[in-house]
Order: C-alpha cells, then sequence, then structure tokens
C-alpha cells in the first residue's frame, strides 16, 4: 500500500496485507461472517438462535466462524456454569463499530435486488 511516497504493509498474525481492505475483508469477508455479525448486531444470542436464523450454515462452519471472529475480538462468548452448559455470543464494543458498515452493505443489497434482482417474500 502507498502512503504518501511510502510503500508500507500491514501485519496481522503473522500475515501480510497491502492494503487496509484486504485486512478488513480477510477478518470479516466470506460467506459467513459478515451474516453471524448482522444477526448479533441487535442482541445476544446462543448457539442454538444463531444456527436456527442462519438456517444454510452448518454446525462445523458455524462454530469455526465463532471461534474466528472471537479471535479477532469481534465476538464475545460467554459460557455459564451450569448443566448443560449455556453459551451466549455478542458483539464486543469493537465489534459494534462494524454495524454501520454492515447497514450500509444492507441497503446496498436491497438497491441492487431492486434494480438487477427479484425479491420474493
Amino acid at each position: 500500500m502507498l502512503k504518501g511516497e511510502k510503500s508500507i504493509m500491514l501485519e496481522y498474525k503473522d500475515k501480510h496485507y497491502y492494503c487496509p481492505v484486504e485486512l478488513t475483508m480477510d477478518l470479516v469477508g466470506g460467506k459467513w461472517k459478515g451474516v453471524i455479525i448482522w444477526y448479533l448486531k441487535d442482541s445476544t444470542m446462543r448457539y442454538n438462535e444463531l444456527k436456527k436464523k442462519i438456517t444454510t450454515i452448518s454446525e462445523k462452519v458455524l462454530i469455526k466462524e465463532l471461534r474466528s471472529l472471537e479471535s479477532d475480538g469481534i465476538v464475545s462468548r460467554k459460557v455459564y456454569p451450569e448443566v448443560p452448559p449455556k453459551v451466549e455470543y455478542s458483539l464486543t464494543p469493537y465489534g459494534k463499530t462494524l454495524i454501520p458498515i454492515f447497514e450500509l452493505i444492507s441497503k446496498w443489497g436491497n438497491k441492487h435486488v431492486e434494480l438487477y434482482g427479484t425479491l420474493k417474500e
């Protein structure tokens, strides 16, 4: 990435990025991370609640993506000491800074469907 006349590189978790957009998309991009963030934007949810909302995601992928988002400081995982264990997921304060971005992405997606697609209910 060029900053002024200098070429700079971003480093995060032993990976190198040449553009902050590349880093951001690595953290929240892909098929499911944005969807998980979107559903957690208004409330804390248990694993099964998320699974019911995102019906087409596999359990393995949901667990993997939640762990990744937790590792990156975007999602918080709270375990209650009871039997069976109760686990809740929520956005961290830092994760909540992504909400305006995803609201814009949602508006853009709705507009795109308006122009080029079909809305089915």
